[in-house]
């Protein structure tokens, strides 16, 4: 189901729409490549990358150098061997080799590869709800500049409705109060305009900082895949695929780990040590004793924990704690998708409903101010019907832009909830796509102590425009003195 959906969704993004406006599909990659909580989210990712090297870390060899100069300045009884004060000069390396750790290394290497997938997984979640904030900036532009088209128009309609008005109220063929009720309706068709151009605003806005840029001529948005028939089906598809489900199991499975790494504390741990050590008398030699000396050990050192003071069973507890917590939140998770699932496929159902009854109320809501027109010059209509059907035709007309713009975000809103609104299921192009395994394997397999990473510059594009930069700060201008004497008028 999962393959057929994301072929279904690459033909339907891939529709032809007019060259001269931006698509959806554009508005997608943008946000993409360019917006920052995505970004941000695929750094946090190579945290959870670095925590794999930092697990291993513990388990590999550890090489020391130490390299010592010291002179004597007294010595006395036993402790005067006849030796020369110095300065001598002494080094040495150790190398310690982990043999047995009780299982800390193994586990918490497992624990930080899961915690690696549950990143992922999560990194998923963030990329769905990113497209999502896209195709709702998207249609909720469309959407508003359709209503304010709407508004607009009926703003000219109710301006020529009021200059007719006037003109039958000047020969006699209209009264006053039907002069006022055409007023009074165009300026509340004027209040609408305003704060339908309000809203445009806000919704660019929202557009400009979810996409990263202005929004131009939008094309239509191309048809959404094939929904699941059912409520029951489409919640089957998201407690296997939902990023979010997998994200939280992955987390319980590492803090599971981290119960194991903490059982280690109790257990002895073993380590093969090999160490060399050089001495040299640099000055103050004594005849017949050598100046410089060196010695090799080889052996192996036990740590036996008897007495801890109760620490191993504080960090079991906390890690017992910590796993307890993301069980109940892998419930409280699967809860969450069940909600949401259900709830984006009822508003999917009940939106396909509106648009039906919404176009039918619009043809209906034409043919009535078509008769209501043609019947107030007949004399059978007032002014006030053939105003009140105005406004019903504006009002069925903004519910329908408005019921499909809600239907189309249901329906992807339904989408991400499966788990079927990411950039593999939607195959965008306009580049490759993020590959997390590549930041992985630069990361995870680091031996390197001395190889780091050059200071990170942002990917993601700024929105502020040049009018919008602050200004710079001038500098105060210097307070002018008293004027010298004799001066009345200084100088300006």
């Amino acid at each position: 189901m999962r393959h057929l959906l994301s072929c279904t969704a690459l033909v339907a993004l891939a529709l032809a729409t007019p060259a001269a406006a931006d698509t959806l599909r554009e508005a997608l990659v943008a946000s993409y490549r360019t917006n920052p909580t995505l970004n941000g989210q695929r750094e946090a990712l190579r945290v959870n990358d670095a925590g794999v090297a930092v697990a291993r870390a513990a388990g590999r060899p550890q090489v020391a150098a130490t390299v010592g100069l010291n002179r004597d300045l007294t010595r006395s009884g036993v402790l005067n061997t006849g030796r020369g004060k110095g300065p001598v000069v002494s080094g040495g390396v150790d190398l310690s080799l982990p043999l047995f750790q009780g299982g800390r290394v193994r586990n918490s290497v497992e624990a930080a590869r899961t915690r690696v997938e549950a990143g992922r997984a999560t990194l998923r979640a963030v990329e769905g709800d990113v497209f999502v904030q896209a195709v709702q900036a998207y249609m909720d532009v469309i959407r508003d500049r359709a209503i304010v088209e709407l508004n607009r128009n009926q703003v000219d309609v109710l301006g020529t409705n009021l200059r007719a008005t006037n003109d039958r109220f000047q020969i006699g063929d209209l009264t006053r109060t039907d002069v006022a009720q055409s007023e009074a309706r165009l300026s509340l068709a004027r209040s609408s305009l305003a704060l339908a151009q309000g809203r445009l605003l806000s919704s660019e806005a929202f557009y400009r900082q979810v996409v990263g840029q202005a929004p131009g001529q939008l094309a239509s948005p191309p048809p959404l895949p094939p929904l699941p028939a059912s409520a029951d089906e489409a919640v089957r598809i998201a407690l296997v695929e939902n990023p979010d489900v997998i994200a939280v199991v992955r987390q319980a499975e590492a803090a599971g780990l981290d119960v194991r790494v903490a059982n280690a504390d109790r257990l002895p741990t073993v380590s093969g040590v090999v160490s060399g050590d050089y001495v040299n008398t640099v000055g103050g030699a004594t005849a017949g004793i050598p100046r410089s000396g060196t010695q090799t050990t080889i052996g192996l050192n036990t740590r036996i924990p008897i007495y801890q003071g109760g620490l191993p069973s504080a960090r079991i507890a906390q890690a017992r704690a910590v796993e307890g917590q993301l069980l109940e939140r892998t419930i409280e998770t699967e809860r969450l998708i069940v909600q949401s699932v259900r709830s984006a496929f009822a508003s999917v159902v009940a939106t396909r409903q509106a648009i039906a009854s919404n176009e039918v109320a619009v043809s209906s809501a034409k043919l009535a101010l078509e008769g209501a027109r043609a019947e107030r010059s007949v004399g059978t209509r007032t002014v006030l019907d053939v105003l009140n059907a105005e406004q019903e035709l504006l009002n069925a007309q903004v519910q329908l832009v408005s019921a499909r713009r809600d239907q189309y975000v249901a329906g992807f809103q339904l989408l991400n909830a499966m788990g079927q609104a990411e950039a593999d299921d939607l195959g965008l192009d306009g580049g490759p796509l993020y590959d997390p395994t590549g930041a992985y394997r630069r990361t995870a397999s680091q031996w390197n102590d001395w190889k780091s990473e050059g200071r990170y510059v942002p990917r993601s594009t700024r929105t502020v425009s040049a009018a919008e930069e602050p200004l710079a700060v001038q500098p105060a201008a210097p307070v002018a003195g008293p004027p010298a004497p004799g001066v009345t008028n200084p100088p300006r």
